[in-house]
């Protein structure tokens, strides 16, 4: 993990990155990582957090608890990273209805097209701008 980490760092640093954005990252990364982009990592996490969220929930595990659970909706977050997993500020929440009968792959396939691909693109798309604004002076 911290080879890894290391050569992230290298890349976002040679790119100059003002963003790091995670779909479908399944690493949790080091809290000294977190702390050196605080504000800068957005993630994408496949229920409504708070619910089905932190260690151990990702992937289909977040869908077949929430399928467990018999809860009638769930969703996705954008949420900024900190050190906590899934436990910094969210960005944007996106409902999605539970349909009897689903499985953990049909709910996690409807959950992803109706809320993931829609949230994660407009968050981008408002961060990158605000980052722009900031540094033209607007």
């Amino acid at each position: 993990p911290q080879a890894f980490e290391e050569a992230l760092e290298e890349a976002v640093t040679a790119a100059g990155c003002r963003l790091i954005v995670l779909a479908g990252f399944l690493s949790i990364l080091s809290p000294d990582f977190v702390s050196r982009h605080r504000d800068r990592i957005v993630n994408v996490h496949p229920s409504l957090i708070p619910a089905f969220c932190g260690d151990g929930f990702y992937g289909l595990r977040v869908h077949q608890a929430a399928l467990e659970r018999g809860v009638k909706v769930t969703g996705a977050t954008v949420h900024l990273v900190n050190e906590i997993t899934d436990g910094g500020r969210i960005l944007a929440q996106k409902a999605v209805e539970v349909h009897e009968g689903d499985s953990p792959e049909t709910l996690q396939r409807r959950v992803m097209e109706e809320a993931e691909w829609v949230l994660l693109p407009q968050v981008v798309e408002d961060l990158a701008q605000n980052i722009s604004k900031k540094e033209i002076g607007e």
